[in-house]
């Protein structure tokens, strides 16, 4: 195996490794999300458990985060919770950082 092949071996084997870590990260993250959300709507123990586990599987309808945003955003406006877009994307954001911490510590 040459150097170049190694080389290339190794981008590929820390591109999966990255990807990976964004994936379990993306899925803290949506769980944690529908806890706060749960919480906002007056959820909890199993009801608030059930509620995150849809934010999780909402991820999977497309790319990006634009499908769990609205699956939340729509679940406030239904329970006429008073939460901003930007409230919702900022706690997303919040929460990513969370998720990320909580991945890479438990390695």
């Amino acid at each position: 195996m040459s150097g170049f092949d190694k080389r290339r071996e190794g981008y590929e084997s820390k591109f999966a490794h990255d990807q990976d870590l964004k994936f379990k990260a993306t899925a803290r993250r949506n769980k944690l999300l529908g806890l706060w959300a749960a919480e906002k709507m007056g959820l909890s123990g199993e009801a608030a458990d059930a509620y995150a586990k849809e934010v999780v599987k909402a991820d999977f309808e497309e790319a990006g985060d634009d499908d769990v945003f609205r699956k939340v955003r729509g679940d406030f406006d239904a329970k006429k919770v008073a939460v901003s877009d930007h409230q919702i994307r900022r706690e997303m954001e919040e929460l990513m950082a969370t998720a990320v911490e909580q991945i890479t510590s438990s390695k």
